[in-house]
């Protein structure tokens, strides 16, 4: 080929791609969310699909694809014919489940292009108000005095607060007794009552028993205290510095969407995230709206992969 022909070819596909990022999307677009409905992510995707959808004038249809720790969902977005139409919305547990599983059925450095961070929210530690520790000193001075004699409980091995609570027990250096539980309400009730010391839950989900007494808030992760719960301190001014890891929500595609479709894709949903509805809709869920352009959310994805992997290690995580 003459570099005069390589040259039309170039420009032809280049035209082609955004021809095809102008015009999209032209049809519905389905936002795979691999976790039942009234989880953290089903709720940004549904807050996020009602703006996309005005700006787009095509309908986002939220479809819940829950099942195998998010891994049906993903797959099913992994197939997914690459024209922008179908999408995953899915929480930390995306970078998690590579620490996790110990074979994927993809390939997570390069089945799936990292699109965009949607938002998140911080982890609080929650315990008894009735129970005996007042501080988080109190929790840390008991778990040490006897190692692996106090609980704490998440929604299963592997899960982002089962990290989230190895990631402070790390920090801490505490041995504490894993218990996992099928799913968050059980995992909260087990707290209010006693039969599980602490756990670490997102904010925008405990905030409610929070302010309603039924738990008490020992301590927020993160480098600065939650707008949401400004009275609850850092773990970090506790005494506890570095334990900074929150429940975010980010969005792929599958893996040969055209750029330019890609880079719209970021462009409108940090427009829609501008929408007066979605700023409403989100700050009443507790979770923070947050966007980074591609490049950013890859390198943050990355990060995050590496982050867990090694507290998955040191707490010798059994791999599924």
């Amino acid at each position: 080929m003459s570099i005069k022909a390589l040259a039309l070819t170039l420009t032809l596909s280049l035209t082609a791609l955004q021809s095809h990022a102008q015009t999209f999307p032209s049809a519905p677009v389905k936002l795979v969310v691999p976790l039942t409905a009234g989880s953290g992510a089903d709720t940004a995707a549904r807050s996020l699909a009602q703006s996309l959808s005005k700006l787009w004038k095509q309908p986002v249809v939220v479809d819940n694809k829950p099942g195998a720790g998010g891994l049906i969902g993903t797959g099913a977005v992994v197939t997914a014919e690459p024209n922008g139409l179908t999408l995953l919305l899915q929480s930390a547990g995306y970078a998690a489940n590579p620490a996790v599983y110990k074979k994927l059925p993809y390939d997570a450095s390069n089945t799936l292009i990292d699109v965009g961070l949607i938002g998140s929210t911080q982890y609080v530690l929650v315990t008894s108000p009735t129970g005996p520790y007042k501080s988080l000193k109190d929790l840390v001075a008991a778990a040490k005095a006897k190692p692996g004699g106090l609980t704490f409980g998440s929604v299963g091995i592997g899960s982002s607060t089962h990290f989230a609570a190895e990631y402070f027990n790390q920090a801490a250096g505490i041995q504490v007794l894993h218990v996992p539980y099928k799913g968050g309400p059980e995992v909260i009730a087990d707290v209010i009552a006693g039969r599980a010391d602490f756990a670490m839950a997102a904010l925008s989900t405990a905030q409610g028993q929070i302010q309603g007494g039924k738990l008490l808030a020992l301590g927020v992760a993160g480098s600065s205290r939650a707008p949401f719960a400004p009275d609850i301190p850092t773990i970090a001014e506790q005494g506890f510095p570095g334990v900074d890891m929150r429940l975010w929500f980010g969005m792929w595609a599958p893996h040969a969407t055209p750029a330019p479709v890609v880079q719209q894709i970021n462009a409108d949903i940090q427009r829609a995230m501008q929408d007066p509805e979605f700023v409403s809709a989100f700050a009443k869920t507790g979770m923070q709206s947050q966007t980074m352009s591609t490049p950013e959310f890859a390198r943050f994805v990355s990060d995050e992969m590496q982050k867990f992997q090694k507290t998955a290690q040191q707490a010798r995580m059994e791999l599924k």
